[in-house]
């Protein structure tokens, strides 16, 4: 099952609290009627679903299968494409870099360098780009663009002179 077949299942109110109720417990649809407040017919008829997609069991009680979510999210994650031919580097920018964006700053410095130098390569060795400029391409790369600019200047990765940047 995919994660849109999942959602889609989980989308109407009466399966979402019927599968709820199971996985907190509820064995049976009397129970589950009980803690939801659903009736007996609205219960029935969301189990049903709910066993034929494969997120409940019935036998010997209700029980809840919640690897699907899991296994619906590992099947559809997309395919690692490497961002540098190192491999080594190219661990470092998967654990930092989701979608062309650093998801948090590393603490050790080496990884950060290895980050600092990716980025780096968004400005063209020997043209020079003004501060507005630089904030604009960072800020795809990061919310706190002013931070991320420092760190590429403190790493000797883009050089300033009179707001003025060059990449080094």
């Amino acid at each position: 099952m995919n994660t849109h077949q999942l959602c889609g299942l989980l989308a109407e109110p009466s399966r979402l609290r019927t599968y709820s109720a199971v996985v907190l417990g509820a064995a049976t649809p009397e129970q589950v009627a009980g803690t939801t407040g659903l009736s007996q017919a609205v219960v029935g008829k969301a189990l049903q679903k709910l066993i034929k997609a494969g997120l409940v069991q019935a036998a010997p009680t209700l029980t809840a299968d919640e690897s699907v979510f899991k296994d619906a999210v590992r099947e559809n994650a997309p395919e690692w494409t490497p961002l540098v031919d190192d491999p080594e580097r190219d661990q470092v920018l998967k654990a930092f870099v989701r979608d062309g964006r650093l998801t948090h700053f590393p603490t050790y410095p080496e990884k950060l360098q290895v980050v600092l130098e990716y980025f780096a390569t968004d400005f063209a060795p020997g043209r020079d780009y003004p501060e507005r400029e630089v904030n604009e391409i960072l800020n795809r790369r990061h919310a706190d663009h002013a931070a991320l600019r420092r760190m590429l200047v403190d790493a000797r990765l883009l050089s300033r002179a009179d707001s003025v940047y060059r990449r080094a």
